[in-house]
């Protein structure tokens, strides 16, 4: 059997290395506050860094219970975004064995919680930074598709006829 890839780690190729490496954060990251801070604003209430389903091994960066949508704010670097990942030049063997494994976890995991009923959003990191508002109305549409079955006491505010209003102007 193959060992874990946690457990073949290669050692920091210096102090500062190490540091970074163990400066990265699993949950709060800056593109994830950002985001909140843009949901948030428009009225949406949301679990944070909680599993969705208690049988699924994972949490959800954000989780809308009512509606059965979670969402996912992957990192570029981590998630082996396929615009902005670039391997690193040390260990490069272990570090493509390393994304590919998380690549390959985020696929199960997104496919275990729509068989269980969940809706599953992925947003890339650089995403959130480009454009907040596409990704706040991937969302919304989202909620909105969920919200359709649901009663409209259970809707957040901003609804109107048992929609979330998309756009400022609706």
């Amino acid at each position: 059997m193959k060992s874990s890839i946690r457990s073949r780690a290669p050692s920091s190729s210096s102090r500062l290395v190490r540091r970074v490496m163990q400066a990265n954060r699993g949950r709060d990251t800056i593109p994830e506050r950002l985001f909140r801070a843009h949901l948030h604003n428009r009225g949406l209430r949301f679990r944070i860094d909680v599993r969705p389903e208690p049988t699924c091994r994972c949490k959800a960066d954000l989780v809308f219970r009512r509606f059965r949508v979670c969402l996912f704010v992957d990192g570029c670097f981590w998630h082996g975004c396929p615009t902005h990942f670039s391997c690193p030049k040390r260990n490069a063997v272990w570090w493509q064995e390393k994304i590919s494994d998380n690549v390959a976890r985020d696929r199960r995991k997104s496919k275990i919680l729509a068989e269980a009923g969940w809706t599953v959003i992925r947003i890339w990191e650089h995403e959130i930074a480009q454009n907040p508002d596409g990704c706040v109305r991937r969302v919304l549409a989202a909620l909105n598709r969920r919200g359709r079955r649901r009663h409209a006491a259970s809707l957040p505010r901003g609804v109107k006829r048992g929609l979330i209003a998309e756009d400022e102007n609706a």
